[in-house]
């Protein structure tokens, strides 16, 4: 009887211990999922004010209890914001110049980074510190020079500031690229290569037949980085490019911000557009229609690009 006694306060005591490490890991997982909920909203809370804000009429816009959910839901805000950003002219000029520059700075960054990463010639160090620095300069400090240089050239007013330099690793986030792609080959074993030199290939055949197969993550994560980066830039075609015409979605995102802050004639339209006023959710109209092509790329490759991250290394 005293051994079943003392079996049972064993049992007792386990099940008491269990418990408390139940509760422990039940707070912590609540604390944790709780934490990532606001976390999460902060980053969401943006595109479901714009997406809920575009779906507006004028009158749920500024009827005091419609806050989230319109009364009557509405997509004239889209056509509206089409017409007024000569939306198809825009995007052709985005889809264009981010095309180029990200072929470009995915061909030549990618090489840099490979000599990076495994020849050794003079001044490597020290041409590699230069590369960091360009990381963490920004353009802004750098854009007289540049501008003057671009401007004896003749190339201001021209797509050629932004795309001749992406052919020669620089461009926008240029440094930041070939230090993802040097990143990537130096956790790469140089087997494979040195044995592909001995059967006598060259540096292209080496590099297009052994290191590009294997650096295909490498290369989606530069990609996507450089398309998401090129489609967003507001700041180099508003200073080298003059002409309206020549300007990316995002400055043409800013003008339908001056539509709305002093809408122009409506002569300027045709008097299909007299009685439209380009209110707010015009404009959150607007830009949902500028960051939908990155969102709807995203959506297709988010899982490649996410384990392409991993590989590449630039998260230790």
């Amino acid at each position: 009887m005293m051994w079943d006694a003392s079996r049972g306060k064993n049992r007792t005591g386990l099940m008491r211990k269990l418990k408390r490490i139940f509760r422990k890991e039940t707070l912590y997982l609540l604390f944790t999922y709780l934490l990532l909920i606001g976390i999460a909203f902060v980053f969401i809370y943006p595109f479901l004010f714009m997406i809920t804000t575009s779906l507006k009429s004028n009158a749920d816009l500024y009827d005091s209890t419609v806050h989230w959910i319109p009364r009557s839901f509405t997509f004239d805000n889209y056509r509206v914001a089409a017409i007024f950003m000569d939306y198809l002219t825009y995007f052709k000029n985005s889809v264009f110049l981010t095309l180029i520059t990200t072929v470009a700075q995915v061909i030549s960054c990618s090489m840099v980074g490979y000599g990076f990463a495994r020849y050794r010639f003079p001044l490597k160090k020290a041409l590699f510190a230069f590369v960091v620095i360009c990381i963490i300069v920004p353009t802004q400090s750098i854009i007289i020079p540049l501008y003057m240089t671009y401007t004896s050239l003749g190339w201001v007013n021209t797509y050629l500031p932004m795309i001749i330099p992406s052919f020669f690793g620089f461009g926008l986030k240029g440094a930041l690229y070939i230090f993802i792609f040097r990143q990537f080959y130096l956790q790469l074993p140089p087997d494979l290569e040195n044995a592909a030199r001995i059967d006598g290939c060259g540096f292209l055949r080496v590099y297009l037949r052994i290191v590009l197969p294997i650096a295909r993550s490498a290369f989606l994560v530069v990609i996507v980085l450089s398309i998401v980066w090129h489609w967003n830039d507001f700041y180099e075609p508003s200073i080298f490019l003059d002409e309206q015409k020549l300007m990316m979605l995002p400055n043409a995102l800013y003008l339908l911000i001056d539509y709305a802050q002093s809408p122009p004639p409506t002569s300027a339209f045709g008097g299909m557009m007299s009685d439209v006023v380009v209110n707010s959710a015009v404009v959150m109209a607007g830009t949902f229609m500028v960051v939908f092509p990155i969102l709807f790329l995203y959506f297709f490759i988010q899982r490649q690009f996410i384990q392409g991250i991993e590989r590449t290394g630039i998260v230790e």
